[in-house]
């Protein structure tokens, strides 16, 4: 069995997704692979969560074991498995940006962020921010407690359980890793608030999100995760993820 190359408890998962004309990103998606469509949309979710108790081969690195992280994300399809790609990820920590990139030549970028999470009887509330581009970027969300596992078949479970990730070498080939963690469990979120400019994170043709509603909203509790070294194609394997479609997402 492979060793872990990664090993960490992700926390706080706030997921907001949105549908998006597929033709945005054509020029994303590794060879061999597809854009997951559905209905004529294709998806993307901007991911903001806490990396705690971080190790690298077993071995944690003072001062770079708890950081978050902002993403922004796709879905993709090989065969009966899905996963996921990146357009871009940040974090506080430059040696973890430049490893992700040098290893797995994933969009790391380097930026000042910090996150807080408060819970109590009848709210959890977690907050994001980071600066880029000269301004400030904030996510805030609320949400109830208590957490709960989402039923197969429902659109949180959909967006948030992938056990691939995709992407290329720098030679251009598609590449492939295993992310193996448990299924989250997730807290109904009441509301969120977004204060952060689309285009200067992640590129002029990404702005128009800031004036649209997502799809769907998910808050996951998190867990103990493995990420797996990279492979190709060819390691794609294992039974289908949970494939069965949200009614949301299903046609007329």
């Amino acid at each position: 069995m492979a060793v872990a190359f990664l090993s960490a408890r992700w926390a706080n998962l706030l997921n907001l997704t949105y549908r998006v004309p597929p033709e945005l990103l054509e020029d994303y998606v590794p060879a061999g692979v597809e854009l997951d469509v559905q209905q004529g949309s294709a998806f993307v979710s901007l991911v903001a969560f806490d990396f705690l108790e971080t190790r690298v081969l077993g071995v944690p690195w003072p001062g770079y074991k708890d950081f978050p992280e902002l993403n922004l994300r796709y879905y993709l399809k090989y065969g009966d498995q899905r996963g996921v790609a990146f357009i871009q990820e940040y974090v506080p920590k430059r040696i973890i940006a430049k490893m992700a990139r040098a290893i797995y030549n994933e969009p790391y970028d380097y930026a000042p962020m910090w996150s807080s999470c408060e819970e109590d009887d009848v709210s959890r509330k977690f907050q994001l921010g980071l600066r880029v581009g000269g301004r400030d970027h904030t996510i805030r969300a609320e949400a109830t407690p208590p957490a709960y596992k989402p039923p197969r078949g429902s659109i949180g479970h959909y967006f948030k359980e992938h056990e691939w990730g995709f992407g290329r070498t720098r030679g251009g080939k598609p590449l492939t890793y295993r992310v193996e963690h448990e299924v989250w469990d997730v807290y109904d979120v009441q509301s969120y608030a977004l204060d952060i400019d689309f285009g200067l994170l992640y590129g002029e043709k990404w702005s128009f999100l800031g004036e649209e509603e997502p799809l769907c909203s998910v808050f996951a509790l998190g867990s103990p995760v493995k990420v797996f070294p990279k492979g190709d194609l060819s390691s794609v394997q294992g039974e289908p993820m949970d494939n069965d479609l949200p009614p949301e997402l299903q046609g007329s």
